[in-house]
């Protein structure tokens, strides 16, 4: 590693995650991880750690993820979520991926190809989210007939898309309904695999009855979306009118907190590339940041490139917090007190600053905050004692 700004990818921490989301919803059979995006930016190599911890299936955005994932693992099932390019099938048959299908027009297109082996299919539909999927029953069950008629396609699945949380609008309802009423001509438990879920709607709603499969994204990551309310006014408010809106539109139960035991395995950090003493009313930087008092700038290696911003607030130098007072493209400038060596380790986050405190700062989730760490970032990727640098 030349530049020493990298990321930490604890893989134990993985695979105890899905132990633990195994443990606590353990109806399922099957575990749906999905990974698009280079694991949520954790490195393709971690599916190998969600793998050990009892997911048994994998979903994809593109078909390019998915020969990816077949350089660490060729045996396991991977659903593309994208419908892909006709062209490529060939690529599809050779490396077992199983396809997307949301429209008759794209099923009539394969339906004039030759195949040499089964193609693997699940069928989408758009109970509400309208951006892929059938949207009626018509269409929808002439696509399983002709499926089912062809002797080299497999129906394996059949899946839809949560738009809501269902908290506190009636959409988780509705969409649930609006699934039934597009697959009402077929028997859904002579499905294979139903999946009709999300992280959030894992933990916020009973298990449908007529799915056997979930879809997992974040809390695989070690986001649990458990919300606990507070003691303050604004608290009360805001139970008040979760409790109004329910009521208002006859929401189905939903659990917000929850126990569930997983831990962020992504950590963040660079090192001081230089120290400069400044003084009182020197300005730092792009912005012309004015020192309030004699001290160093610390200059460290990361910058907006990497996806790291002065909205950050604060970095850890050993255990202590000194902030970010500039940012530029590929470094950032820190103001400190204390002489540090150059070659000192600079935590933005991990153990000592949580990732959760990040989000808070730059007012986003962790789904925005993961996949803006670029991939010029190393990867550290770490199982037990095991620790193996990887540059995507």
């Amino acid at each position: 590693m030349i530049r020493r700004t990298y990321a930490v990818i604890d893989g134990d921490t993985l695979e105890n995650n899905v132990k633990e989301i195994k443990r606590k919803y353990p109806n399922y059979e099957y575990y749906i991880g999905v990974v698009k995006n280079n694991g949520y930016h954790h490195g393709i190599k971690s599916v190998l750690d969600l793998i050990r911890g009892g997911i048994n299936y994998l979903a994809v955005s593109s078909l390019e993820e998915a020969l990816e994932i077949r350089n660490y693992q060729r045996d396991i099932p991977i659903l593309c979520l994208e419908p892909i390019s006709i062209e490529a099938i060939d690529d599809v048959l050779n490396n077992n991926i199983t396809i997307t299908i949301e429209s008759l027009e794209y099923l009539n297109q394969l339906l004039k190809l030759s195949y040499y082996t089964d193609l693997k299919i699940h069928l989408k539909v758009d109970s509400g989210m309208h951006r892929l999927g059938f949207t009626d029953s018509k269409s929808f069950e002439e696509a399983v007939k002709e499926i089912q008629n062809h002797p080299n396609m497999i129906l394996e699945g059949v899946y839809s898309h949560f738009a809501t949380s269902g908290i506190m609008d009636p959409y988780w309802d509705s969409q649930v309904e609006k699934f039934l009423e597009i697959t009402k001509g077929i028997n859904l438990k002579s499905i294979p695999i139903v999946h009709f879920g999300r992280s959030i709607t894992l933990v916020e709603h009973p298990k449908l009855d007529f799915c056997n499969g979930v879809r997992l994204g974040i809390i695989l990551y070690g986001f649990s979306n458990s919300i606990k309310d507070g003691k303050g006014v604004r608290s009360k408010l805001r139970i008040l009118k979760r409790n109004y809106l329910q009521k208002k539109y006859g929401c189905s139960t939903t659990t917000l907190e929850n126990d569930l035991k997983v831990s962020p395995a992504f950590s963040l950090y660079s090192e001081i590339l230089s120290i400069r003493k400044v003084t009182k009313d020197d300005v730092v930087g792009y912005n012309t940041y004015k020192i309030k008092e004699d001290g160093y700038i610390y200059t460290i290696p990361i910058g907006y490139a990497d996806g790291v911003t002065k909205a950050f607030g604060d970095v850890v130098i050993e255990s202590e917090r000194y902030p970010i007072v500039s940012d530029c493209m590929d470094m950032i400038m820190v103001f400190g007190n204390k002489k540090f060596s150059v070659g000192t380790t600079v935590e933005i986050f991990g153990k000592e600053k949580s990732i959760k405190e990040v989000c808070k700062s730059t007012n986003q989730n962790a789904y925005h905050l993961l996949n803006q760490i670029q991939n010029r970032v190393i990867r550290i990727h770490k199982t037990g004692k095991n620790k193996e640098e990887i540059i995507y």
